[in-house]
């Protein structure tokens, strides 16, 4: 015998179901316990308003962006524009190599910065998925220019905690860009990136290594059409 407790379900459906579905959703209180707590406004950090009319639906963490930013006593930064310096090439080399710089970096909290950092990446702003990725492959051993890039993050998101993910258009027409970075420093691994929107709404997006080397760029660009592709098909 398998018992199985589900704490919340959510249901997401078109407007000329609204009449239909509201009967329907509870059947299973026949055999389960079922409490209908009406029009979703919060789920794991994310804001969520719903415009039946506009039939629109948009989605902000900016309570959450707050909140670390507070955490971690960077409610005061100045906003930046980009979340990430062009000019700024981070590099293992840069990780700390004696004593004395591990000291300095003994007490950042380096990894809770970008752990916290990954669940927005995640959930509501893919505008700054590349530049968390980049941070976190240092977090091994992070040093002070890798935690000046994290802060640069931080700069960013105070600036633009207000921003709306927003969805809701009726011609639901999907369109992907995909990219890979051919720089391959180091470990000669490219980064692999794509973003797909549906009318103007991102709805899956992706900034990670590639999981094998490459010998040119061309050949990192075909790796990141093929994994491209798959999401382009599975969505």
């Amino acid at each position: 015998m398998c018992v199985c407790y589900v704490t919340t379900l959510y249901f997401s459906y078109n407007v000329c179901w609204q009449k239909i579905l509201p009967q329907r959703w509870w059947l299973p209180k026949k055999e389960v316990q079922v409490t209908n707590l009406g029009v979703l406004h919060w789920m794991l950090s994310l804001e969520i308003q719903c415009d039946c009319i506009g039939r629109t639906i948009h989605l902000s963490q900016r309570t959450y962006i707050d909140a670390i930013l507070r955490r971690f006593h960077f409610d005061d930064l100045k906003p930046l524009s980009t979340p990430m310096d062009v000019q700024v090439c981070l590099t293992s080399e840069q990780s700390p190599k004696d004593a004395a710089e591990f000291a300095v970096m003994r007490n950042v909290p380096y990894r809770k910065a970008v752990s916290a950092l990954n669940w927005a990446a995640l959930a509501t702003r893919p505008n700054i998925t590349f530049a968390v990725a980049m941070v976190a492959h240092f977090a091994a051993n992070p040093g002070l220019a890798h935690w000046d890039a994290v802060k640069c993050i931080y700069h960013y998101l105070a600036g633009t905690c207000n921003l709306w993910l927003s969805y809701g258009e009726m011609k639901y027409t999907l369109v992907g860009y995909a990219n890979a970075d051919g720089s391959m420093a180091e470990d000669r691994r490219a980064i692999t990136g794509y973003a797909f929107l549906i009318d103007g709404g991102a709805v899956s997006w992706l900034s990670k290594h590639q999981e094998i080397m490459s010998l040119s760029t061309t050949e990192s660009k075909y790796i990141t059409a093929t994994h491209s592709m798959k999401e382009a098909l599975w969505l």
